[in-house]
């Protein structure tokens, strides 16, 4: 038996609070077939429930980043033309877990550097974290990953400073 719609259930409330995304995350993981329901709602006219759905999205592709192959197109469309901070930084996270070639790699480092110039220190991290992952198994990609989180562990917010340190480590321990 279906539930209520996605986008109602992620209705109401202010952007401090993720309202039902762990629970709709959780229903996804049960009934895949429910997933395009959830993409759809990354593009809903209301902000809080892009942003819920995003970061029901991002918790479902940790787990199971192959329900995503199929909307790569679509979510590399929305990556470049979000603007909403809190879609952004869940994009960020779930771009690297997409099946890429060499010119949609790149694209997506490009659309992620973009977003190191956001007012959102949330979003920068993300992007470094994302760029970081794209990053893996390319040496130039590696090196100017190195030289960029060389330069953001001592600028930026404590959180980015400590994520550049993090992030570093993994890159400077191969």
């Amino acid at each position: 038996m279906r539930g209520a719609p996605f986008s109602k259930e992620l209705q109401g409330g202010d952007r401090r609070s993720i309202g039902n995304s762990n629970r709709i995350a959780a229903e996804v993981l049960r009934r895949p077939r429910r997933f395009a329901e959830l993409i759809e709602c990354l593009w809903v006219d209301d902000p809080i429930v892009r942003m819920r759905a995003a970061d029901a999205a991002e918790k479902v592709s940790v787990r199971r980043p192959e329900l995503f192959y199929s909307y790569k197109k679509e979510l590399l469309g929305l990556a470049d033309e979000a603007t909403q901070a809190e879609l952004r930084w869940h994009l960020a996270l779930m771009i690297p877990r997409l099946r890429l070639d060499g010119a949609e790699r790149e694209w997506a480092r490009s659309t992620l550097r973009r977003y190191l110039r956001d007012d959102s220190s949330i979003v920068k991290t993300c992007a470094l974290q994302g760029m970081a992952e794209l990053a893996v198994g390319d040496a130039n990609a590696e090196a100017a990953m190195v030289t960029l989180l060389k330069r953001g562990s001592r600028m930026g917010t404590p959180a980015m400073r400590a994520r550049s340190r993090k992030l570093l480590g993994r890159f400077q321990t191969k």
